[in-house]
């Protein structure tokens, strides 16, 4: 499971105070050809085209818990444990096999502590952004919503000038140009677009939250992608390597989920699970309006069809 980036591509052992980010060439060659990245691309495709669907629809059929949702968008990292293990079992084989004695017994893990405590980091900040990400979705339409989180490429952009000194690009500066005028418009016509039942301070509520999500998720990238400069420019640090990244993004959903965990306990969404089942009176209310738009609301008949 290890795709290992090759020596010539490695950082260079460079002095921290005079790092910088240009002084780390390109990552591994030949993305688009490894089968492994574009699997990983297309999930990603279909989480971010389904995740806000299926968000927006728990709340229009009469949920409310807000932490849940959160909790949700990363409980799924457990399943990353499966390509861990193998490549665990991969990585032993391959020394015992080159003889390696001393090592065939090593670590589970590639991550240094440094890493991992910035990898924690990242999952409480990612914990916190699916909380505003679900509080917007919770009063927004989809659309709405999408446009709004969308204005995460201006956040990541500033902050990537800032902490990791990406240059600015002509279609980086016209996308950014595009979708601030498109949420600045959403913003001045803020009342035509609110879904039934949803008041003025929630939708404003909503609305803030959205913007908050994006730019806290428009910081979470390049803090991400600056503590994997730094390991990449330390003296004798693994590799980049796949199971790395994995590692990573373990760390991340594990501190994220467990941040939203603390949450739910804080709000006793435990103790109200039972409040939200099916043919509630407030499910049964909620779902007679329409969710995607601000449409007239539904009919009973087809809401439940």
């Amino acid at each position: 499971m290890e795709v290992e980036i090759p020596t010539e591509h490695r950082a260079p052992k460079v002095e921290a105070s005079a790092w910088r980010w240009r002084d780390l060439p390109g990552a591994a060659a030949k993305p688009l050809r490894d089968p492994l990245l574009a699997v990983n691309f297309l999930l990603l495709a279909v989480g971010a085209a389904c995740g806000p669907l299926l968000l927006r629809l728990y709340f229009l059929r009469g949920g409310s818990r807000k932490w849940l949702s959160s909790l949700l968008q990363t409980a799924g990292w457990p399943l990353l444990l499966v390509p861990l293990c193998f490549s665990f079992s991969s990585r032993r084989r391959r020394r015992s096999r080159q003889g390696d004695d001393a090592t065939a017994s090593g670590g589970v893990f590639l991550m240094t502590p440094r890493l991992l405590a910035a990898s924690a980091v990242v999952g409480l900040m990612t914990g916190a952004d699916n909380f505003l990400y679900a509080y917007g979705q919770a009063y927004l339409p989809v659309s709405t919503s999408s446009i709004l989180i969308s204005t995460q490429l201006a956040f990541t952009a500033a902050f990537a000038l800032l902490l990791v000194r990406q240059r600015f690009t002509g279609s980086t500066v016209n996308a950014i140009v595009l979708l601030s005028v498109g949420a600045a418009m959403l913003g001045m016509g803020s009342g035509g677009d609110r879904p039934a039942g949803v008041s003025g301070a929630q939708y404003a509520a909503g609305f803030g939250m959205a913007l908050a999500a994006a730019a806290l998720y428009g910081l979470v990238l390049p803090v991400m992608e600056l503590s994997q400069a730094w390991h990449a420019a330390r003296a004798g640090a693994a590799a980049l390597t796949y199971t790395l990244v994995v590692e990573i993004q373990v760390v991340i959903g594990l501190t994220a989920t467990a941040f939203c965990a603390v949450g739910m306990l804080a709000n006793n969404d435990f103790q109200r699970q039972s409040q939200e089942k099916p043919g509630s009176p407030n499910s049964a209310r909620r779902a007679t309006t329409c969710c995607w738009s601000a449409q007239p609301p539904c009919t009973s008949a087809s809401a439940s069809a």
